[in-house]
């Protein structure tokens, strides 16, 4: 695991009415601080990467659909340098995934409908100096990663 990653299985509470599913709460271990929660769509076979932040750490739940979050640590003094980390988060498998501050980040969509992620990040975003550091998602030039699906 990279270094920082923090990971929490959700857990879904049926009833009569419906279901419930707590994602962060300020008790948890992986809550920092809160800056903004916002919703992000992706469909079907697309990826959404790369990008990290330099101020804010992200705490991803995929709450309808599957995507495949991909971790990659690039960072110059951390002991896991070089490292990458799938996860496969959703509908099916329901889980808090926090990123680190500086640490690549991106997904793609994986299953059949749109996938709906909530982010609650500890930084507001800003819109006059935004706190994002971009790489196309399929150059390999830093990050050596392929998107396409893998057929085990």
């Amino acid at each position: 695991m990279i270094e920082g990653v923090k990971t929490k299985k959700l857990n879904l509470i049926p009833d009569d009415r419906g279901r419930l599913m707590e994602i962060l709460r300020t008790d948890d271990e992986a809550f920092d601080q809160f800056g903004q929660v916002y919703l992000s769509t992706t469909y079907p076979g697309v990826v959404k990467a790369w990008h990290f932040h330099k101020l804010q750490k992200d705490n991803f739940a995929c709450v309808k659909g599957m995507i495949r979050l991909v971790l990659a640590d690039t960072r110059e003094s951390s002991p896991t340098k070089g490292e990458i980390n799938e996860f496969y988060i959703g509908e099916l498998n329901p889980t808090l995934v926090q990123v680190p501050i500086g640490v690549y980040h991106g997904w793609k969509c994986v299953g059949t409908e749109e996938a709906f992620i909530i982010n609650v990040c500890t930084k507001t975003y800003n819109y006059k100096e935004p706190d994002e550091y971009r790489l196309p998602a399929h150059d390999n030039s830093l990050i050596n990663y392929d998107w396409s699906t893998k057929d085990r």
